[in-house]
């Protein structure tokens, strides 16, 4: 049976962070009151010396967890491939910033490490032998669209089993599994001027499977009426899309566990009786409760529609604890 623990991606209170309201130390004081056991840091936004560790602050980290009782369970990286403004990182550039990060994650405690898609197949192996020496599990992010079936996932699939390395995996985002239309997206739409029958028809393309081209030809004389249902039908087939049933994906899942170290519990809306509006939860983590998975899911609020974080954060915390019966 799994060995399953709540966390949080400090992402999710992003906003209060961005706007002054909560410092780092008071977002890491409201993790641990929503009863997370740990978090994950967003190395970027949160590291002012990033991608390196000072002393300074490794020694506020372990000075927070200490009054708080939670430290950060894994280091999220960012793969910026495109931060120069004449070319893209080669692989080796991309395969030198992924080792740093590796070793700031080992500074802070870290033994997961969340690495984006950015980083080839062939370089998520060849930083395998760093990550054994510091003791981080990097695991690629399986974020919408992909998802645990598509070709690419399973490219990493097939460097992975091939590396033979415990260290390189998977860090998938709940998103992949969606089987409803994101509420957020779906209300801004509405609030624009776009009917619920026009969105529904929307929806309804998608759930279809009418190729996007083909969705916005035939949306095409409401789209020109309402800019904001090409938004909508738009988003539909991009990070937020979704299906009728997430039955093959839920079975992808299952066959790449060995290789998960971390799951990302990603919600845009959690209502007052603690459901997800576009992800069927009830059927992920009775999945996952079932596997021999032993790690965090970590809360991951997407803050799309102008709701209360710390609000939508502590349901959606609530929301996993209750459906693993803690």
């Amino acid at each position: 049976m799994s060995r399953v623990k709540t966390g949080i991606t400090l992402f999710s209170l992003g906003s209060p962070y961005l706007k002054g309201e909560l410092d780092l130390e008071g977002v890491i004081r409201k993790a641990a009151e929503m009863g997370a056991e740990g978090y994950e840091i967003v190395a970027a936004q949160m590291i002012p010396s990033y991608p390196y560790v000072s002393d300074e602050f490794a020694s506020f980290i372990n000075e927070c967890k200490e009054k708080y009782g939670i430290g950060p369970v894994c280091y999220s990286a960012n793969m910026d491939r495109g931060m120069l403004k004449d070319r893209d990182l080669t692989e080796d550039e991309m395969v030198a910033r992924a080792i740093t990060d590796i070793i700031s994650a080992n500074q802070l405690g870290c033994t997961v490490m969340r690495e984006q898609y950015l980083l080839s197949p062939r370089g998520l192996a060849r930083i395998a032998p760093y990550a054994e020496a510091y003791n981080v599990h990097v695991g690629i992010e399986i974020h919408n669209p992909e998802s645990p079936i598509t070709q690419s996932i399973l490219d990493y699939v097939d460097v992975i089993e091939r590396s033979g390395s415990t260290y390189i995996g998977f860090v998938p985002d709940f998103g992949c599994f969606a089987t409803k239309p994101n509420k957020p997206y779906w209300d801004r739409a509405l609030a624009a001027g776009a009917e619920a029958k026009q969105l529904e028809k929307c929806a309804q393309l998608r759930y279809d499977e009418v190729p996007m081209e083909e969705a916005m030809k035939v949306m095409g004389p409401d789209i020109e009426k309402c800019p904001a249902l090409g938004a909508a039908l738009n988003s539909m087939y991009g990070f937020v899309q979704f299906k009728k049933s997430c039955a093959a994906e839920l079975d992808g899942l299952k066959k790449i566990m060995p290789y998960c170290f971390e799951m990302h519990g990603k919600c845009h809306y959690v209502d007052e009786n603690l459901h997800e509006a576009s992800i069927p939860y009830e059927e992920i983590i009775l999945l996952i409760a079932d596997s021999e998975f032993d790690g965090y899911i970590v809360t991951e609020y997407e803050d799309e529609g102008g709701y209360d974080s710390i609000e939508q954060t502590a349901r959606h915390v609530a929301m996993v604890k209750k459906l693993l019966g803690q």
